[in-house]
């Protein structure tokens, strides 16, 4: 059996990304390396994960594209599915996170809103579907 294990973002500042996703979304931390090059949330069954950008470089001989909030977002994002989205996207700005689009309510019916987190990733905020 194969299944989905974790996502990993590769950012600036592990102990600031952990903080944020804690603060913005209620995630726990799991752990993070005494170097602070890698840590892990628990969001449910998923974990999110965060490696420094200089250590992810150490893993691929010609590099990454790295996401920066000064630059488009990458053609993907992570969401977090909330009961009470308007008030999980109002933690999330205060948070640090930046407002990509307002909460809007989709033909199907689920609500739907996005920021871009520290480091410029797309992060969705929404209602659970119906």
């Amino acid at each position: 059996m194969v299944r989905f294990g974790y996502t990993i973002l590769y950012v600036q500042d592990v102990e600031k990304s952990l903080t944020f996703y804690e603060t913005a979304f209620g995630c726990t931390r799991k752990f993070i390396t005494p170097d602070n090059t890698y840590g892990e949330l628990l969001t449910g069954e998923t974990t999110l994960s965060f490696a420094s950008v200089a250590f992810a470089n150490s893993h691929f001989n010609d590099g990454f594209t790295e996401s920066r909030r000064d630059a488009k977002p990458f053609g993907m994002e992570i969401g977090f599915v909330s009961d009470e989205a308007e008030a999980t996207l109002q933690k999330a700005i205060a948070a640090g996170g930046v407002l990509v689009a307002e909460l809007q309510t989709k033909p199907w019916g689920q609500k739907v809103a996005y920021i871009r987190d520290l480091d410029g990733f797309l992060v969705e905020v929404c209602s659970p579907m119906e």
